[in-house]
């Protein structure tokens, strides 16, 4: 299974690709000044149980790191996803980790 993420600004998500399918799935974002949001993530129902939310969650996560942003895991999906991978909890700024209980 080949899957890619590709930004897309104009609708403010990440979309996940599959076997150069449709989208797959999607991760939503707000950004400011330093940081991004993640809002929601949802994975289409036909690729569910395949372990990609978690290759969606990484890649969102690693593309923020690269750009220097903090995140602010509003997303439930993407918080839970954080708190089973500690190497990523430096991404959520320190005074902001008890409010999202990381």
């Amino acid at each position: 299974m080949t899957t890619s993420v590709v930004e897309r600004p104009d609708v403010d998500r990440y979309e996940l690709h599959v076997d150069g399918d449709g989208v797959a799935g999607f991760v939503t974002y707000r950004r400011a000044p330093g940081e991004i949001a993640f809002l929601h993530t949802e994975i289409d129902p036909a690729y569910e149980g395949k372990g990609l939310g978690s290759v969606l969650a990484r890649r969102v996560l690693d593309a923020a790191r690269e750009q220097g942003l903090a995140v602010l895991p509003y997303c439930p999906f993407i918080r839970g996803w954080i708190a089973r991978h500690p190497d990523y909890v430096d991404l959520v700024p320190a005074q902001r980790r008890a409010a999202f209980q990381l």
